[in-house]
């Protein structure tokens, strides 16, 4: 007897849509010839996880996967469940009679399907593994064959977890390459910039394919800001901003991503940080502004800011660092599959559509994805997350759209915490582009900055992390809001005047002589506005704010003396927290927990770093840290 098994992860909200699809598969059973017993259940050790099991006669085939778990695989992905694993292997059910000879196809008689849904939590007792008769092994599933769409492990097929049907699942391994390179990496932005730059360091040759005709994807159009809590130029200390330390940071991030973060990935970030940003400025030549901010989320004045005030200060010497080691950039080059024979072999190659047609290249050492992440994939951010609805703007470049997640995952990469998507709280209201004005109310907050809505109230704490703030201010209904502060901030949290002005004549920055005279330009209750700002300035004094219980420094500025600034804000789609599994070597984990061999990930394309919430200006340093992690252990690989 064969056993087809499929465990799928369920989301809470899904549970009533799964158990209404799989109660009509039950009611069309008959269709099916030669099914013995159909089984439903949850998993007692991951109560997330369901098991779907459909036992067949000995006589029926179905090791390239029967047209049943198709159709149910089909099922799921409609309904939104696309993590998923399938396996088929040879069993017995020892308490169950079998006439060998018995070839109905009538499968009323089977266990009744609703009586296993509605008996669920007795059911969830029954251990997956320990009582099948036969225990499901990584070797076991791999022994089963190729299996509907979940393995192609023959003989000059290629790896594709994906498809739904064995015609679909018949990817051919490429006779012949076009040419052999030792890393390549996917993605020029800051992860793939500092892979390549350290796998070219240690003498291997080196390729960047980037899909975009520019280089840098969203790092380069990045608000420039980098959390560490220490580096050559000492400004904490120079500024006299307090203390901070590696654990410090550690401990902000977790607290940050609500502890469901990777805790090494964490240590990899908060440790490395200070060195990787003396790396760019060493050998780079990468600059900073002298200031030092103290943004939401974070414990301590540690956010640096580029001299350039944007991304492009920290891509272009990492691009020089690369560059200088050998590294090539090979732009309008999209990787449109990646190369694995089967579940325990390397990654062999990728194939890449460029301007001059398709081509397949062999890699000799290693593959490093640095893709980044899906903020503008709608379709793929609605299956994962729903809230995340499409009217919301993106601060993301068009690129980002996540297929390399999604090819990694069909050659058996992990993937986890997929459906924490970050909204940025300030980004431009009407296009949700993150220009450079959109920067100052993240810098701004660590020196007196205050978030006031459209009646001039202050609605959050504005040291809080960013997904509180997006949501206070989706709560309020009226768009947009305003961050305002004076010039006596601008400099101390790494502004500058020539920005200001380059803002007012755009019309982002709206400027004034006095509260009363913003409001009205404002069009808010000046009443209103003067009221809350004059209360904020007694909190600054007094040390303590009774409102919104924010953590007043010394270093907070009263809005007392003009001019003074507003700009407004509304919340876009910033960051995808979820991503590739990665342990702390970069190496990409395949779902049974093992590396991939010769498959590394670095950035934004991978999950596990910030848990449900990115601490802003986390995100640089964990791109450029594990990025180099993945380009110095890529370069090790044998060729």
């Amino acid at each position: 007897m064969y056993l087809e098994c499929i465990k799928v992860r369920v989301n809470l909200n899904k549970e009533k849509e799964l158990k209404s699809f799989l109660d009509g598969v039950f009611n069309n059973l008959e269709q099916y010839g030669g099914l013995v017993r159909f089984e439903f259940y949850k998993n007692s050790l991951v109560p997330l996880d369901y098991i779907i099991h459909l036992y067949w006669k000995e006589d029926i085939n179905i090791t390239l996967g029967s047209p049943l778990s198709y159709y149910i695989i089909e099922g799921l992905q409609r309904i939104g469940l696309i993590n998923h694993t399938m396996w088929v292997e040879e069993t017995t059910i020892g308490d169950m009679e079998y006439n060998k000879g018995d070839t109905s196809e009538d499968t009323k008689n089977y266990p009744d399907f609703k009586n296993n849904v509605n008996k669920e939590e007795t059911m969830a007792k029954k251990d997956e593994i320990k009582d099948m008769p036969n225990k499901i092994t990584r070797r076991g599933f791999l022994k089963a064959g190729v299996s509907a769409g979940m393995l192609a492990a023959a003989t000059g097929l290629a790896l594709d977890l994906t498809k739904k049907d064995a015609e679909a699942a018949a990817k051919t391994l490429p006779k012949k390459w076009d040419e052999e390179i030792d890393v390549v990496v996917v993605g020029s932005g800051f992860a793939g910039l500092a892979a390549a730059s350290e796998a070219g360091k240690r003498g291997a040759k080196v390729v960047i394919l980037e899909k975009m005709p520019t280089y840098g994807g969203n790092s380069i159009i990045n608000g420039g800001v980098y959390a560490a809590w220490d580096s050559k130029l000492h400004l904490r200390q120079k500024l006299n901003l307090g203390n901070d330390s590696p654990k410090q940071h550690f401990d902000d991030t977790l607290k940050g991503g609500d502890y469901y973060n990777i805790p090494v990935l964490v240590k990899n970030l908060t440790e490395g940080s200070a060195d990787a940003l003396n790396w760019m400025i060493e050998e780079g030549g990468c600059k900073l502004r002298e200031a030092l901010t103290r943004a939401g989320g974070h414990s301590a004045y540690r956010t640096h800011t580029v001299a350039e005030g944007v991304g492009r200060g920290f891509t272009e010497p990492l691009r020089k660092i690369a560059e200088k080691y050998g590294a090539k950039i090979r732009l309008n080059n999209e990787i449109t599959w990646i190369w694995r024979k089967d579940t325990e072999g390397p990654i062999l190659g990728v194939e890449v559509k460029t301007p001059k047609g398709k081509r397949n290249i062999k890699i000799k050492k290693a593959l490093v994805l640095a893709s980044g992440g899906f903020s503008r994939d709608i379709k793929m951010r609605q299956a994962f997350n729903p809230s995340v609805v499409p009217e919301y703007n993106s601060t993301n470049h068009p690129g980002a759209t996540g297929e390399c997640i999604r090819f990694a995952q069909a050659i058996g990469a992990d993937t986890l915490h997929m459906a924490f998507i970050q909204l940025y709280p300030f980004a431009e209201p009407e296009t949700g582009i993150l220009d450079n004005p959109a920067v100052y109310p993240f810098n701004g907050v660590g020196y007196g900055l205050i978030y006031v809505d459209k009646n001039g109230k202050r609605f959050v704490n504005e040291l809080e992390r960013r997904d509180v703030c997006s949501m206070a201010q989706i709560k309020l209904g009226q768009k947009p809001t305003y961050s305002i502060f004076n010039e006596e901030m601008v400099t101390k949290m790494g502004g500058t005047m020539e920005e200001i002005e380059k803002g007012i004549a755009k019309g982002r920055f709206i400027k004034a002589n006095t509260i009363e005279e913003l409001a009205q330009k404002l069009k808010m209750p000046v009443n209103n506005l003067v009221e809350t700002v004059k209360k904020h300035n007694q909190y600054l004094k007094d040390g303590k704010d009774p409102d919104f219980n924010k953590p007043i420094t010394k270093a907070m500025i009263p809005l007392e003396k003009g001019p003074f600034y507003a700009v407004a804000q509304w919340p876009a789609v910033h960051h995808t927290m979820g991503g590739i599994r990665i342990n702390e070597k970069a190496q990409v984990i395949d779902i049974w927990g093992k590396v991939i061999p010769k498959f590394y990930a670095a950035g934004e394309v991978t999950g596990g770093v910030h848990g449900s919430n990115r601490l802003g200006s986390n995100a640089i340093p964990d791109c450029v840290v594990h990025g180099r992690i993945a380009g110095i252990n890529a370069a090790q690989e044998k060729a």
